[in-house]
């Protein structure tokens, strides 16, 4: 596992390098993150900034927490260093972060950690450790998807024990901002889907998502080979697999589009067929409550609502339907073809051909290619003055709504000018020239 250790910056005075940044540089990974423990916290981070010209500030002054942001995004942090080191590192969660290097190359390993990095093996320092903050729990996943890394029976066993005793409430939840931290980078990781399984087997997934697991069980049919929950994984792993570079609101939006189908599964039209009608309104109002109990920005919450409730949206089958579908979803696109084409092929039920496929990619094609047409909408050619003028109408909804019109009759190619929007609101709303 170990690869040929990166070069280290110089230690600050008295320095201790611990954690996670000893970890990787064990590894043969360049750190990203440095944590220092240093006897003086401000004069180190001083130094540090005037040496890279970087900016250094406090995080808690009353402990002696201080930061400093180099350019090119590396972050240092300092704080005291311990009375004893030792005992400090024992009070860590796993063992491959309950390390220290010292500045003449020496490792302070009490743990064992650097054993269980050869082994690929993620072990817990103690149980009481991780009941002392049950996030590690969620961390546990974490390590193993991006470090590579298996928990051991033990520290496994533990950590199921963790999530039992947070869903009977004999554990207080971590604050959910950090447990929304703890899924997105996972949701980060080319390996998002498999992590959610992981969070599942461990009982953690009840405990961050529950709506999304009320699809474990749910059939679909149809064109589905999948149940709901199964389905949404692999929609994620279609998502990563063709468009790796798909941002966050993108992924929970993958993830959580059809988390709306649990709720308005209804066999009762015929017994050999499933309807879920009006899902994808549900599941966006559901998302948004899932997003917004993790704090995720209101920006963000918003976007992955609007994609789920859009994802349902008939493909054109012409050049006319596709310069409307455009201009109706324009701030979804292209996210929202992205989600469209991950969850079509991560349906291969018994309705799924490849003449059903190659229909569904050339409603995208034609899609791609109105949007390629039409990069940015045109100016408007009237303005809420003109419409209210020449309809004769006060400000209120008709302004809107002839205003909405007349932009997606421009987009379509129907008017071409203000004379033309003129006549065409005449029209439509019924007054004469």
């Amino acid at each position: 596992m170990f690869r040929r250790r990166p070069p280290l910056p110089p230690f600050p005075t008295g320095a201790l390098l611990v954690g996670g940044a000893a970890r990787d540089w064990l590894r043969g990974v360049a750190p990203k993150d440095f944590d220092w423990a240093v006897p003086k916290p401000e004069q180190a981070a001083g130094v540090l900034a005037a040496q890279v010209g970087g900016l250094a500030f406090p995080l808690d002054e009353a402990r002696g927490y201080w930061r400093v942001h180099v350019p090119g995004g590396v972050q240092h942090d300092f704080v005291p260093l311990p009375a004893d080191v030792t005992d400090d590192l024992l009070r860590r969660d796993f063992t491959v972060n309950a390390i220290a290097l010292t500045a003449d190359g020496q490792l302070l390993d009490p743990a064992g950690g650097r054993d269980d990095l050869r082994a690929r093996r993620l072990r817990m320092v103690s149980e009481t450790n991780l009941r002392d903050d049950p996030l590690r729990a969620w961390r546990a996943v974490r390590f193993e998807v991006t470090l590579g890394l298996r928990l051991d029976p033990a520290t496994e066993a533990a950590v199921r024990r963790v999530a039992a005793d947070l869903a009977a409430g004999q554990l207080q939840l971590p604050a959910p901002e950090r447990v929304r931290d703890e899924l997105q980078a996972l949701l980060a990781h080319p390996q998002a889907a498999p992590s959610i399984l992981r969070l599942e087997a461990l009982g953690l997934l009840a405990l961050s998502l529950p709506e999304l697991r009320e699809g474990i069980g749910v059939p679909q049919g149809g064109f589905h080979h999948l149940d709901v929950f199964e389905h949404a994984l692999e929609a994620l792993h279609q998502l990563l697999a063709r468009f790796p570079d798909s941002d966050l609101p993108l992924r929970w939006a993958t993830l959580l589009h059809d988390v709306g189908k649990p709720r308005t599964r209804n066999t009762s039209v015929r017994p050999d067929r499933t309807t879920f009608y009006g899902h994808e309104r549900v599941g966006a109002e559901l998302a948004r409550q899932a997003l917004t109990r993790l704090r995720l920005p209101g920006a963000e919450v918003d976007r992955v609502a609007a994609l789920v409730r859009a994802h349902m949206t008939p493909l054109p089958t012409n050049e006319r339907e596709a310069r409307r579908f455009v201009h109706r979803r324009r701030e979804l696109l292209p996210d929202l073809l992205r989600l469209m084409l991950a969850d079509r092929e991560a349906a291969r039920g018994p309705q799924s051909t490849p003449g059903t496929r190659h229909g569904y990619a050339q409603g995208i094609e034609r899609v791609l290619a109105a949007l390629e047409e039409q990069p940015a909408p045109p100016p408007p050619l009237l303005t809420g003055r003109d419409v209210m003028a020449l309809l004769e109408v006060p400000p209120g909804p008709t302004v809107g709504e002839a205003l909405r019109a007349v932009a997606e009759a421009q987009a379509l190619g129907e008017v071409r000018d203000a004379q033309e929007a003129r006549a065409f609101l005449r029209t439509r709303f019924g007054h004469s020239p």
